[in-house]
């Protein structure tokens, strides 16, 4: 149960330091983790320009909670919605609330508790074939070894689409440049000179292409033996309630590159941070290690060993507050609203960020410390509505959420109870924030526990 905050006074107000032209594109190019986490000190909802155009950041948990919970009123749009449907046309995260529902409905049962069950079998089977590829002493990047994991996991269980070295190393390279490429187009919008055939665009340009006959392979696939259960079969038999047609392929090709994209990386990304993070904090990391060895001693987790693993859930909790993987999104109003006492003309567009909502000193004390321990029941029933949002809320929340924490947690539970990851000597965290906020090369080297798996 969420606390309701104390009568206040919303404040608006407009951002310092704009430039001419950029307006304040260049600080959230450069800094963008800095610069967002900066505005809450000016207002609730404080107006940046972004190049020519204008947005408001939200910066209020009582305002996010409010765009979050109306998908009318603040529906999908603005700079990264925008720049994102050309790739990946109207797909779920992209559509607008009129398409969001049925979509929703199409898709959704690939997300059902009896589904995620049958996935889990794939997601140990792929943790057991990384860890056994491991040796004491090796040295390896963990953020390229856990996207490989993830990008194996979602493609076999979403897609049942069997995951094969060459076509994984593919589809992921791709990913990479298309999720950079959209960033830097919504933080740099510099318009024509993305039209320009530099080796930047060209790279980009090739990298969609590649993407795009990759999962047409996978449709045309799956045509040809229409009788499977998976999604890709789902949405082929998918038919609008209005007009009885059925998806285009090119609709289901949307469908499935963003459930690849954010069905991947982010996983990934939130368990390289906190491999990172309990290497730097010893004591956390003997709480995990002695949990997973009393409940697992060495074998593979499962989603019934959970309830059993509440300090490692609670460590996962934290490590997306301190670096949610979807670190900001945008919205537009759809007719004139108020929102933190501040009236917003149709068409406004917003920006909200998870890491800046979740760095807030005021809603979370201190916090640039890891500490899994403030997600402890009564703490965290504490927490206001829109504070927390490392899914998004409202009924655009993350389809995938229960996937991507099942998936997180084994991985985390099963790796802790037979290696231990090590950091070289001088190594820093340098956080990437692109398409989405990440480690980047983390480099550390496999030891064994000294408790063998049973």
């Amino acid at each position: 149960m969420t606390t309701t905050p104390s009568p206040r006074t919303a404040r608006a107000a407009v951002a310092p330091g704009g430039l001419p032209v950029l307006g304040h594109a260049w600080q959230l190019h450069a800094r963008p983790l800095e610069f967002l986490s900066s505005l809450p000190a000016h207002g609730d909802l404080v107006r940046i320009g972004m190049g020519p155009a204008q947005a408001y950041v939200v910066c209020h948990p009582d305002a996010a909670h409010q765009m979050l919970t109306d998908s009318r009123t603040f529906d999908k749009g603005g700079p990264f919605f925008d720049k994102a449907r050309v790739l990946f046309g109207s797909s779920l995260p992209m559509a607008g609330w009129r398409e969001h529902r049925w979509q929703r409905r199409q898709m959704q049962p690939a997300f059902q508790a009896d589904r995620i069950q049958g996935y889990s079998r794939v997601m140990g089977e792929e943790i057991d074939r990384m860890t056994a590829r491991w040796r004491p002493g090796t040295r390896l990047d963990v953020s390229e070894s856990l996207t490989n994991l993830t990008l194996r996991i979602v493609t076999r269980s979403v897609l049942a689409a069997e995951a094969e070295d060459s076509a994984v190393a593919e589809v992921q390279e791709s990913l990479h440049l298309v999720i950079d490429g959209i960033y830097q187009r919504v933080m740099l919008p510099l318009g024509p000179l993305y039209r320009l055939p530099t080796a930047g665009n060209r790279r980009y340009r090739r990298a969609c292409t590649r993407l795009h006959r990759a999962i047409d392979g996978i449709i045309a696939e799956r045509r040809a033996r229409p009788e499977g259960d998976d999604l890709v079969s789902m949405l082929l038999a998918a038919h609008d309630d209005d007009t009885g047609e059925p998806m285009s392929d090119k609709d289901v090709r949307d469908q499935l590159m963003v459930m690849i994209g954010a069905g991947f990386e982010t996983t990934a990304n939130t368990l390289s941070f906190a491999f990172w993070l309990l290497s730097q904090h010893p004591e956390a990391e003997k709480r995990v290690q002695a949990e997973v060895d009393g409940t697992l001693a060495g074998r593979t987790a499962t989603p019934a060993d959970l309830d059993q693993l509440p300090y490692t859930q609670r460590v996962i909790s934290e490590v997306l507050r301190m670096y949610p993987p979807g670190w900001f999104f945008t919205r537009v109003t759809t007719t004139d609203t108020t929102l933190a006492g501040h009236p917003l003309p149709a068409g406004t567009a917003l920006l909200y960020s998870a890491y800046l909502l979740q760095h807030r000193p005021d809603l979370f004390p201190d916090p640039e410390r890891f500490d899994p321990d403030r997600w402890l029941p009564p703490s965290d029933d504490n927490v206001p509505r829109g504070a927390h949002v490392p899914f998004g809320g409202g009924n655009r929340k993350c389809i995938g959420d229960q996937f991507a924490l099942i998936e997180m947690a084994m991985a985390l539970a099963t790796v802790s109870s037979r290696w231990s990851l090590r950091p070289d000597p001088d190594a820093t965290l340098r956080i990437q924030a692109r398409g989405t906020l990440g480690p980047g090369r983390l480099m550390m080297t496999c030891r064994p526990r000294a408790t063998p798996p049973k």
